[in-house]
């Protein structure tokens, strides 16, 4: 033999070695061990019914021991390891199971060993339901119960489904919640099954309004527990509008002038988020024209606005809500009413008016008075959350709270953040990323208030935070010792400049300024009267005119003061900023009572 067919030989033999080396340590050794361990347990649950005959089952009953039993009981106690390691075969989850075939004891043992299992029948059988495995009823409905479409065992085939035992007790209808409704089963080797379906009990939100306020369909009182939460807001709920449900800003946004109200709702209506417009319905708003007279006992309502998204309370509305401890929805500011009285006037409300007996009083169309945007949800709605108290609004799932490390420039306009000891809410997000903030306190210095005034010559006074002596050079230059800016940066500011009246859209010119610190503008998001803070006072606004003097202020009582204001008249300072576009958030909801924290 040459020895070129010796190597080749001896090169097939040393490949047959390997070959066999790896079948015998990869599969024939684990086997071999595997079942010798299956082996040892039997053996074992045989010695142990063997002491305890009278354990054995009976008729066709099934006995289950588990290898964790026949450890404790010292009837193995050698452990067990997947072949090659140190890692334990599972005893908790391996069994051997006994039962009576003809006349004779039969012995299954289940081993679960790594990858290695038994060859046994160890799994339960299929339960399919009727119906969906997650559902969902009203609050105080009954539960009917849909029952078991199908059950089918790998080895016994189609089973009875009657044979399925069903629990229901946990199921509380008259509580919301998730509740769990089991079913249970087993095949002949007595391996069980447990199918679970889940009942969301939820409230809709009109079934709520509808308990809380009965025939008369709508919140009456002082202070009902109707607050909602809703795109980051605080609202009141009004009450029930056929099948759907009509919501209040708790408080005014902005001062505007009643002649341009529809336009400034659309820029209202822009900030809402989206998934919050998912749930307004367009809807029908009472406008009718009243007097003097019927303006503050009228109910019923003759003429209405054609659909639109968001509106403002009329009259109507506040006089249903009138009950014998007060009425909720009277502000304490000055704020308007959908109602005119003629062609040049406009109803407005308060909690009272002085010398007046009356909650109402009319004004002309281009005075700036608070705004308070009404709009009309799905009275399908879940509520998800909350009892309608004050300190814990309904909600209704329509936008998701920050996690720990969002950008406060991916949140909501509303939501409120604390900085540099002061709470702020959102006013929207700038171009760059950029956060304008308010905040819903004025600046103090060791509890004394922060004022001042113009001091520049000439009777023009145009908010110029370049001009030393103007209050926009004080709010951006000095009103900065009071406030950490750290984290703040110099944004672009556009100042609004009226040829004669401020008002609403009508703007002559205006000029941009790189600052740090602005006053707010009467018409943006949250410029008027913070009533939760306790430390607002009056405050400069942005809003300025070429004509004489014409200046605009949020007065101590809520209202806006616009027109001849003295030059040496102190007011407020309530400062307006941009956040740097890496802010983060650290913890809060961005409510008024667990504001975000945020850290850069």
């Amino acid at each position: 033999m040459d020895k070129k067919r010796v190597v080749k030989y001896l090169k097939i033999a040393i490949v047959c070695i390997v070959v066999a080396l790896f079948l015998w340590f990869l599969v024939i050794h684990p086997l071999l061990t595997f079942k010798g361990y299956e082996n040892q347990i039997e053996s074992a649950a045989k010695r142990y019914f063997e002491l305890n005959e009278s354990q054995l089952p009976t008729g066709t009953r099934v006995k289950t021991l588990s290898v964790q039993e026949l450890f404790d009981q010292a009837y193995l106690k050698e452990d067990f390891y997947v072949p090659f390691s140190k890692k334990p075969c599972s005893i908790t989850e391996s069994w051997v199971k006994v039962r009576k075939e003809d006349g004779e004891y039969k012995y299954y043992t289940y081993l679960q060993c790594g990858v290695l299992s038994s060859l046994v029948d160890h799994e339960g059988p299929e339960i399919i339901l009727n119906g969906d495995d997650e559902i969902t009823i009203d609050q105080g409905d009954k539960y009917e119960e849909l029952g078991v479409k199908s059950v089918v065992d790998n080895s016994d085939g189609k089973m009875n489904v009657d044979d399925v035992e069903i629990d229901s007790s946990d199921v509380n209808t008259n509580v919301t919640g998730t509740y769990k409704v089991t079913y249970t089963t087993r095949d002949s080797l007595n391996n069980r099954t447990e199918k679970v379906r889940e009942v969301s009990v939820v409230s809709r939100i009109k079934n709520i309004v509808k308990n809380n306020t009965g025939d008369l369909g709508v919140y009456t009182g002082s202070n009902p527990n109707n607050y909602m939460y809703f795109s980051g807001m605080v609202f009141r709920i009004i009450g029930l509008d056929g099948d759907n449900v009509r919501i209040v800003a708790e408080e005014d946004i902005s001062n505007v002038n009643y002649s341009a109200i529809d336009d400034w709702l659309e820029y209202y209506y822009d900030h809402l988020t989206d998934k919050a417009k998912d749930y307004i319905v367009e809807n029908k708003y009472c406008n009718m024209k009243l007097d003097d007279n019927s303006v503050g006992s009228v109910t019923d309502c003759s003429s209405y606005t054609g659909n639109r998204s968001v509106a403002i309370l009329s009259a109507n509305d506040i006089n249903q809500a009138q009950g014998d401890d007060g009425n909720y929805l009277y502000p304490l500011s000055i704020s308007w009413v959908l109602n005119t009285k003629n062609k040049d006037e406009a109803y407005t409300t308060r909690n009272f008016f002085y010398n007046s007996s009356s909650n109402y009083m009319s004004f002309d169309k281009d005075y700036n008075f608070g705004v308070r945007p009404v709009l009309t949800i799905q009275g399908d709605v879940f509520v998800v959350d909350g009892d309608g108290t004050k300190e814990d609004p309904y909600s209704i799932g329509d936008f998701t709270y920050a996690k720990t490390g969002d950008k406060v420039n991916s949140r909501y306009s509303g939501e409120f953040l604390t900085y540099s000891g002061i709470l702020w809410r959102i006013i929207d997000v700038e171009k760059g990323g950029v956060t304008k903030i308010i905040s819903t306190s004025t600046l103090n210095s060791d509890g004394q208030k922060i004022q001042t005034h113009y001091t520049t010559e000439g009777e023009r006074k145009i908010y110029n935070p370049k001009q030393r002596g103007n209050i926009g050079y004080f709010i951006n230059n000095q009103a900065r010792q009071y406030i950490d800016t750290d984290y703040l940066v110099t944004h672009e500011v556009e100042v609004p400049i009226y040829k004669n009246e401020i008002k609403y859209g009508k703007e002559v010119d205006t000029k941009t300024y790189d600052v740090l610190l602005a006053a707010p503008n009467m018409y943006e998001m949250f410029s008027a009267f913070e009533f939760n803070s306790s430390t607002l006072h009056s405050y400069w606004l942005i809003n300025s005119s070429r004509q004489s003097n014409t200046k605009a202020v949020i007065a101590d009582l809520g209202t806006s003061l616009y027109g001849n204001i003295y030059d040496n008249t102190d007011y407020g300072v309530r400062p307006v900023a941009f956040l740097d576009e890496n802010c983060t958030i650290v913890r809060g909801n961005g409510t008024f009572n667990n504001p975000y924290s945020i850290a850069k």
